[in-house]
């Protein structure tokens, strides 16, 4: 196991390389430019030097007079060492603004990720062990619904229901006007009053493909002869179904939890965008439509280093559930 992982460490790292390479050259192609918009904003002035002037000026200090392929080298140089620069929006270094908003990300993915762990698994045992009933068919169209809805839309939905007509939530933001008077208690109940529309959100419109994954890999399993064997032993339905066929269902179930990593500190850029919560991807959605290089370069590396990660743990965890990966 141990020699395993080390060989997956180092191909992540080689991997991490390139896809970092691809990412700063696109970065570098985006026609969105925030040093075009800073040069036009100083050249307007008085008595400021001419746009083109201060475009090459700004160009140079940031290093993109350079070839992408020196750029991303110098970047490369000093993003092993820790520094990732300062965000261009923000003002600011890039590791500090990531820190100040993280954490909501990854409460609002945290909630959500349980959520539909809580739900989505149970409900896709009990639709194949059912088939065919009332109880898989409402579960088959409440996945399907859940597959089909846009966030976008199911948030906006849920924002004129309990915001706009009922009232009962906020329309935006992490926090209500009168938080700062609020008391400890009082500061994290409002904080969470304002999660519960997002959470809702990212829940429902995640739930589908989880729920029919476990329901298709659960059925596969229930039809497999060892489970007509231990059924004709005499061992009860609880036992065969939670015992013997969910084991085998969490290998395949293992790999989307595993990929799921990425979203607890990633954000979700739609939904902390529509409900202008301060993650990291409502952050990164602004830095990435002005322009902001270091920024953006740290989130999309980021997400990589969480993505090779999450397949990691989900390859040690595949040993876990069956003791046949150990072996090989």
């Amino acid at each position: 196991m141990k020699k395993f992982i080390v060989r997956r460490l180092l191909l992540g790292v080689l991997i991490l390389f390139f896809v970092s390479m691809i990412i700063y050259s696109v970065e570098r192609s985006l026609p969105t430019s925030y040093v075009d918009a800073k040069a036009r904003t100083m050249s307007q002035k008085q008595g400021a030097k001419p746009y083109e002037q201060l475009r090459a000026e700004l160009n140079a200090s940031y290093g993109l007079d350079k070839p992408v392929i020196v750029g991303y080298f110098v970047w490369l140089k000093d993003a092993v060492r820790g520094d990732f620069g300062d965000s261009w929006v923000w003002n600011q270094p890039v590791t500090q603004k990531f820190a100040s908003v993280i954490w909501y990300s990854f409460a609002l993915g945290a909630m959500a990720f349980l959520l539909e762990i809580m739900i989505a698994i149970p409900l896709g045992i009990l639709s194949a062990t059912k088939q065919y009933s009332k109880i898989d068919y409402a579960v088959t169209v409440f996945a399907l619904i859940g597959i089909s809805l846009p966030s976008f839309f199911f948030a906006t939905m849920l924002k004129w229901v309990f915001s706009i007509n009922l009232g009962w939530f906020d329309l935006y933001g992490i926090v209500g006007r009168m938080h700062e008077t609020l008391g400890s208690a009082g500061k994290l109940l409002d904080m969470a009053k304002h999660m519960v529309l997002p959470v809702v959100t990212l829940t429902i419109v995640s739930i589908g493909s989880l729920m029919r994954y476990t329901r298709t890999n659960m059925l596969e399993v229930l039809n497999a002869d060892y489970i007509r064997t231990a059924r004709a032993k005499g061992l009860s339905e609880k036992r065969v179904v939670y015992h013997h066929a969910f084991r085998n269902t969490l290998i395949p179930i293992i790999t989307i939890l595993g990929n799921m990593l990425p979203g607890l500190f990633s954000g979700a850029m739609i939904t902390e965008t529509l409900f202008q919560i301060p993650g990291i991807g409502y952050t990164s959605y602004q830095c990435l439509i002005q322009g902001d290089i270091p920024f953006t370069m740290f989130y999309m590396t980021f997400l990589a280093v969480l993505t090779l990660l999450g397949n990691l743990l989900a390859d040690i965890l595949y040993a876990v559930a069956d003791p046949r990966v150990r072996v090989n």
